[in-house]
């Protein structure tokens, strides 16, 4: 078996609305009674949880982070769009269902926070093609969400030694946490900073999911 790891947001699915964005604005309302932005902090390829610690500390304030990050869950879920599935980046369900066609196990490796990350996908008509995913709130860093989700595929016997694993991602962000772990870097220029790829030197870079090429 092979381990195909994805990013989420610009790799799977893009432009998906401010929902996001704003359940987490809205959650350190709710929790601290303060008003918070997202302005000046750089999202994309960050973790959530550091999105949120940033607002905080723009801000000035303390927050209980465990709160936050369950109460951006809910707000999230309560007002996510009900039909996503425009909004999934090129040829996105042609390659998962090539991929599953393979026998290959994929899986998430996402900053977005769990319940997030899975509404998302569902939302968008792609949850079902992954086994399982690594999220923003359980790692400090990318490079350690990607070791879990490996670790998780090796404890399980759904991978063998010599498997094939490869993180698809579309920020350097990426990149790094595919090398850190000794797999191969897939980018794809389908985010908001595609320049940002070609300094970073990944193994496979395409313009979109249309020219992956299986385990090539």
């Amino acid at each position: 078996m092979n381990l195909i790891l994805f990013d989420i947001d610009g790799t799977l699915v893009r432009r998906a609305g401010a929902h996001h964005r704003l359940a987490l604005i809205e959650a350190i309302r709710q929790v601290t009674g303060v008003e918070t932005t997202t302005d000046g902090i750089p999202l994309h390829g960050m973790l959530d949880p550091d999105i949120i610690r940033m607002m905080l500390e723009a801000a000035g304030i303390q927050g209980d982070l465990p709160r936050i990050i369950e109460a951006a869950q809910d707000i999230y879920d309560a007002t996510v769009p009900a039909d996503l599935t425009d909004k999934t980046c090129p040829g996105v369900s042609e390659l998962l269902t090539r991929l599953q066609s393979t026998g290959a196990v994929l899986a998430l490796v996402t900053g977005n926070l769990t319940r997030i990350g899975w509404r998302k996908l569902q939302r968008a008509g792609v949850d079902r093609f992954f086994r399982f995913g690594a999220f923003g709130e359980e790692a400090a860093t990318r490079g350690g969400l990607a070791r879990i989700a490996i670790e998780k595929a090796r404890r399980e016997n759904l991978i063998g030694p010599d498997a094939y694993i490869a993180l698809v991602g579309d920020t350097a962000n990426d990149v790094i946490a595919a090398r850190e772990n000794g797999i191969r870097s897939i980018a794809v220029r389908t985010g908001i900073t595609p320049g940002e790829l070609d300094a970073c030197s990944p193994d496979y870079l395409y313009n979109d999911l249309t020219e992956f090429d299986l385990f090539d």
